[in-house]
């Protein structure tokens, strides 16, 4: 198997390098004809969500609508896929930061009782736990 770095998906997503998506393109229907996956870290989906955001503007809801669409693609194997899925949902009953929710859903998987932050917006969450 093979994994993905973040650049990948944003090609796929974005198609802002015509020449790399293409290339992408072709990847993944050879990845579909050969019936095989591709890895997907959880690291991949937080920074692609941090370029989505700061580097290309894309709105919450389109980042959402992306990454859930990607999780239903047979091609990829997700790291974690349950934290991404409840992450998804937890994402469209709120308007916390994307990726502080990512994070707190990752920590909330792996039994963390809390996690600890400077961050007044992210202590919002209930896992977060604001350092005074």
């Amino acid at each position: 198997m093979k994994g993905l770095d973040t650049n990948i998906l944003v090609r796929f997503l974005v198609g802002d390098d015509e020449n790399q998506a293409e290339k992408v393109y072709k990847i993944f229907k050879k990845t579909e004809a050969e019936k095989k996956e591709l890895f997907v870290p959880v690291l991949v989906v937080l920074e692609l969500i941090w370029v989505l955001e700061s580097a290309y503007g894309i709105s919450r809801s389109e980042i959402l609508d992306s990454i859930d669409s990607l999780l239903l693609m047979p091609i990829f194997k997700f790291e974690n896929i349950k934290t991404l899925q409840n992450f998804i949902l937890s994402a469209s009953e709120n308007k916390l930061d994307l990726s502080d929710l990512l994070i707190a859903h990752s920590a909330s998987a792996h039994n963390c009782e809390t996690v600890l932050t400077f961050d007044k917006q992210a202590s919002k969450f209930k896992i977060f736990e604001l350092v005074k």
